[in-house]
């Protein structure tokens, strides 16, 4: 039985990765420090033979017993509510972190595949965005910890491809959406899902124009199980181009939730992407993937877990207030 490290097990993305391999028939080794992570994301697969579980921090070094044959690295703080305040683990999960867990790739033979983000194209001047525009990123900005970050991780692991033979993947992870996200993540589905369900208005900040593109997480789990399969080592897009404003976006989550919601506006925070749409010729070409549920689907299927949360998990919430971080 061949055996997989999946780091950041416990969180949105690593939790339906657990999944994916377990149900390959893959035995699982998730492992979380817990920061941001959820043992409620993979609590259904405790009582599994093949899975077991580490509560440990990547950012130090990393064992684990035995033979391992792939590592996806997905570790990290994903969302701005959450690299804000902890910028400096936000930091070292993709450089230590990536360090430590590429240096057990090399000691197990193992291929690894890392996470990274269209974040690594920052406030992008070219749009779509394809894997060879270099960004737009503000290094010492309030984004640069996670966006830096990933760049930084990126260069570490195709080092180690280079430098050391390493089997190496790169999958550059668009705006991904569906079941057990967090509600208080700070990214604009889950705040105007929340808002919807509290009776709020619906908060848009800057003038609604700005666009994001938002892949189903069922179909990025595709991707990147794709992309590990394949022979290519540089990144890859994975994500859906069905682009779309946030203005726009917030009028499908009232249509969807049925509220009488109005839609307010706040100032833009700085470094905020105004645009954002991958260009998936390469995924398209290289593994024959591209998105196959569209965003009405994916949104119903989000929008019933949503209503499965309690009254005290939905009211739990850390509101984003990026205004000292807003142009003025």
């Amino acid at each position: 039985m061949k055996r997989v490290l999946i780091t950041g097990a416990a969180g949105f993305l690593g939790s339906h990765l657990c999944d994916r391999f377990i149900k390959e028939g893959y035995h699982v080794i998730g492992m979380d420090n817990l920061i941001t992570g959820d043992l409620k994301n993979i609590e259904h697969l405790f009582k599994l033979e093949h899975f077991e579980f580490y509560h440990h921090d990547v950012s130090k070094f990393v064992h684990v017993p035995d033979k391992l044959d792939y590592i996806l690295h997905f570790a990290s703080p994903a969302s701005p509510i959450d690299y804000l305040k902890i910028p400096i683990q936000t930091l070292k999960v993709s450089s230590l972190g990536t360090h430590n867990l590429l240096g057990l790739a090399k000691a197990k033979g193992a291929r690894i595949l890392v996470a990274s983000t269209s974040e690594v194209y920052g406030d992008p001047l070219v749009h779509p965005q394809t894997e060879d525009y270099w960004g737009n990123v503000n290094p010492v900005g309030p984004r640069g910890v996670y966006d830096e970050a990933k760049r930084f991780m990126e260069a570490m692991t195709m080092a180690y491809y280079t430098y050391h033979g390493v089997e190496t993947r790169i999958v550059r992870i668009f705006n991904t959406y569906g079941p057990r996200m967090r509600l208080n993540d700070g990214r604009v589905l889950p705040a105007f899902i929340g808002q919807a369900l509290r009776g709020e208005d619906l908060t848009v900040f800057g003038d609604g124009s700005q666009t994001r593109s938002f892949c189903f997480v069922d179909d990025l789990i595709e991707g990147i199980y794709r992309l590990l399969m394949s022979d290519y080592a540089g990144p890859v897009n994975i994500g859906n181009p069905d682009e779309i404003t946030i203005s726009q976006f917030a009028e499908e989550i009232i249509k969807l939730t049925g509220t009488q919601q109005k839609v307010i506006y706040k100032p833009l925070p700085q470094d905020d992407p105004k645009q954002r749409k991958p260009d998936i010729t390469l995924a398209k070409k290289l593994l024959g993937w591209e998105p196959k549920i569209h965003r009405s689907e994916g949104l119903k299927i989000t929008y019933e877990y949503f209503k499965t949360l309690t009254a005290e998990e939905l009211n739990k919430v850390e509101h984003k207030d990026f205004s000292k971080y807003a142009k003025h």
